[in-house]
């Protein structure tokens, strides 16, 4: 989607690039709604994963945003209806009145790190009720300390003994996001501590000693380490 927006590019994407994505915004909407094995790529169990859900969301959304930017109007109006069906699947069928919170299956009660990222998608707003209810239930059922798992449900392995780097990455966005910027500067530092001399970061890390766990180096962790660096950065607009 940036291709659309950047103009700093020697060739910026056009309606030809627009019309092949089209494509995967049609493959979305036709699984929005089917059972998965979700992001943390379950081995025994599938459900309909709010996260890849919010994903499918996303794709229709952004299709609906570039189509606007190519003044497609019919194009964005299509893509549009269709982000909004899912919208509403997953606000009906993810959000539980009984359990206070989104939850990480539509219709089911599980509760999932990954549910973080209906900030950064903007699928809702920092000021959104429900997203700061779901966040005070992550911190109560998920976070470890300095460390967040992503889920603490026995799977196919058991349950989880080390916290996901990325999820804790995911909670400093979302602290950042909703106003708490101290608590969110202040858990990033203790993550750039937990680099190894190289720089780098495992993909888990143990819950007592936050001793590397798991794949080293890991993409996803130093991804998330970026994306939090430019984020908690202050603008250049506003150095003296």
């Amino acid at each position: 989607m940036q291709a659309f927006y950047d103009t700093r590019l020697f060739r910026p994407a056009g309606i030809d690039d627009f019309h092949a994505l089209e494509s995967v915004g049609e493959r979305a909407f036709a699984v929005y709604d089917k059972p998965d094995a979700g992001l943390w790529e379950f081995r025994t169990k599938a459900h309909v994963h709010t996260y890849s859900a919010l994903m499918c969301w996303a794709a229709c959304d952004r299709l609906g945003n570039a189509a606007l930017r190519l003044g497609l109007g019919d194009r964005a109006a299509y893509w549009r209806e269709r982000a909004q069906t899912i919208r509403i699947a997953i606000e009906t069928k993810a959000w539980s009145s009984d359990l206070g919170r989104f939850a990480a299956t539509l219709g089911g009660a599980e509760m999932d790190a990954s549910l973080l990222q209906m900030l950064d998608t903007r699928f809702v707003q920092p000021t959104d009720s429900r997203f700061l209810a779901t966040l005070e239930h992550i911190e109560r059922d998920l976070r470890r300390g300095d460390h967040v798992l992503r889920y603490a449900d026995e799977d196919d392995f058991g349950r989880p003994e080390t916290a996901f780097n990325f999820c804790t990455f995911w909670l400093i966005e979302a602290l950042h996001l909703v106003g708490r910027r101290e608590e969110a500067r202040a858990l990033f530092d203790k993550m750039l501590a937990r680099r190894a001399h190289a720089g780098l970061l495992s993909e888990d890390c143990d819950l007592s000693t936050g001793a590397p766990w798991g794949n080293y180096p890991q993409t996803y962790s130093l991804a998330g380490l970026i994306n939090c660096a430019v984020l908690l950065s202050d603008p250049w607009s506003t150095v003296r």
